[in-house]
This record gives structure tokens, sequence and C-alpha cells, in this order.
């Protein structure tokens, strides 16, 4: 594993050499692997803007939705690594993916430059109105005594909400049925009519309908700004539970270290500004910042946490 992580780390650190001066000398283009109206292409045309006036070129968003997000992910790896093709990656497109798919043409470890993350969507553990349960320990009885009886919706096979209820079922060593749906509103649908009891939804995804559904605990190992009364599954006994749909930016792999350096520079000045933080809250979103080496870091651990989750799991999408 160690001999995976330093080539994402290195080059993360700008083991790669150049000046770099010019750049850029033209637009930008940053691949958004969804389509237009999600989390990560919000986030993209949020920062995009602010970006360009800072590097001095446009910076263009383009979507390339499909393949479980994995060929925005392939097209940005086997672009020129000249710094015009940037990805903005979510952890579905970087860890899950891979997880869930073969032959996705790209290794989320080597495959890329990791500049920095931008945003988190944090996760949280929903219950219906119906269910009586108020903390993870009384659902955590419940389906201990009842094995099979409660049940959870998701957004889909291999959805991030699909993959952090079988954490939690993991984890916590119960039985839990899987209710899949095609999307997030239909598994929202299901809970608040109640053929389901729980969903892990983001925090956005939530808040039409958070009057209705009972938050149980933040899927995240400390407490969100966006919801800071409500304690985190670790805070409830499950020790280093976390769940959260990041976006950060990436460039290929071999990638000029100073224009590493560039991006990385500019986007974190651009996320600090009081006006992009409360645009990116506002949102629903949590605003992260990183250094290039905390990016591969956790990107590398959010791989080895998912892939271990669909083998124990037995999830198949292939």
């Amino acid at each position: 594993m160690l001999k995976r992580i330093l080539p994402f780390l290195c080059l993360g650190i700008f083991c790669v050499t150049g000046l770099a001066q010019d750049f850029p000398t033209r637009p930008v283009r940053i691949v958004v692997p969804w389509p237009p109206s999600g989390n990560v292409d919000i986030t993209a045309r949020t920062i995009a803007p602010a970006f360009g006036d800072a590097l001095g070129q446009q910076v263009i968003v383009e979507n390339r939705p499909g393949g479980g997000s994995t060929l925005a992910a392939r097209a940005a790896a086997t672009a020129d690594p000249d710094g015009y093709t940037l990805l903005l990656a979510s952890a579905a497109s970087l860890a899950i993916g891979p997880a869930l798919y073969n032959n996705i043409g790209y290794d989320p470890a080597t495959s890329f430059a990791p500049i920095a993350f931008i945003s988190s969507v944090p996760y949280v553990m929903i219950a219906g109105p119906k269910v009586a349960a108020k903390t993870v320990a009384d659902l955590v009885a419940y389906a201990k005594a009842n094995p099979g009886k409660l049940s959870y919706s998701s957004a889909g096979i291999g959805s991030a909400s699909h993959l952090a209820a079988e954490l939690f079922r993991l984890d916590a060593g119960i039985e839990i049925v899987h209710v899949p749906n095609k999307g997030m509103n239909p598994a929202l649908i299901d809970l608040l009519g109640g053929s389901v009891q729980l969903l892990f939804a983001s925090v956005p995804g939530m808040q039409a309908e958070r009057a209705q559904v009972r938050a149980i605990a933040m899927a995240e190992r400390k407490r969100s700004a966006l919801m800071p009364e409500l304690a985190t599954m670790d805070e409830q006994g499950l020790k280093g539970f976390e769940v959260a749909n990041w976006a950060g930016l990436l460039g290929p792999a071999g990638l000029d270290g100073a224009i590493v350096k560039k991006l990385h520079d500019e986007i974190v000045a651009i996320l600090a500004t009081p006006d992009m933080q409360e645009r990116i809250r506002t949102l629903g979103y949590d605003v992260i910042g990183s250094t290039p080496e905390e990016f591969g870091a956790q990107a590398v651990q959010d791989v080895a946490r998912w892939s271990a989750v669909v083998k124990k799991a037995g999830i198949a999408t292939n």
C-alpha cells in the first residue's frame, strides 16, 4: 500500500519541477463527473468565476457524466498534464467508483496530481416519522433484538447513501434490509411513507423534509457547522465512522509542480474569502481547503475504506 500512496502524495508535494511562470495562457477546463445541478457541478460553477479572475483566464466547467462518475475521471487522467484540463472529483469518482467497477482506465492512487480539497457534503443518518429510536444506540439495540425488521432506502446500488448504510450495518454488527431506489427523492418518499425506516442523506438533500424526519447522527468524525447541534456517529459509539461526499481538484499525473502550487494557492485563497465561504455554506456544504498532501492521503484512505465495504457487503455492479 505504501508504494501506491507515495506516487500520489509525491505529486502533491510538487516533486515535478518547472517554473510555469506563464501559466495559464488560455482557458482552463474543469471536468465534472456529474450532470448539471448536482453537488459537484454546483461547487464547480460557484468557484469557477473567481478562479478564472485569479488565473487571468476563463475557467470553463464541462459536465461529463456516465460510468458511475468514472468517465470524467478517465478523461482527466489521460489528458495532457499541462494544467489546462482539471478534474473536480468527488469521493464517488475517486474512491467509490474504483471500488465498484473493473477496468475503469485509471488508478486513483497514481493517475492524478492532487491540488486541494474544495468542500465536503456531510451525510446524516435520518429516521422516518414512525421510528421511535432517537439515538444510534437505540437503533442498534432494536436491530439486534429484531434482525431484518429495519430497512433502509438509498439513491441506488453503489451510491454514497447505500455504502454509508452498509458501513453502518457492518460496524454495528446488525442486519438491516436494503431497498434501493433511482435517486434520492424517491428514497426520501419511501422514508416519509413508512415503507423504510432509515436513510443516509446529504445535509442539502434532506433540508426540504427536515421537519418530517428525525436526524439521528452526523456521519462524520466531527460535528458539521451546518448542524452543530447534532452529535456524530463517533460520539454516539461508532468510533471512526465517517461518510462525506467531498469535492476536490486534481490534475493528471505528471503535472508540473509549479503549476500545482499556483493552482493550489489560488483556490485556497478563494476559499478563504468570507464571500466564498458564505456562498458554499449556503449551498449546504462545509468549506475545506487543504494541502495537496492532505488531499492525497484522504483519497487513498477512502479507496481502502470503500473497497473493504464493497467486498464485505458483497456489492456487485458489473
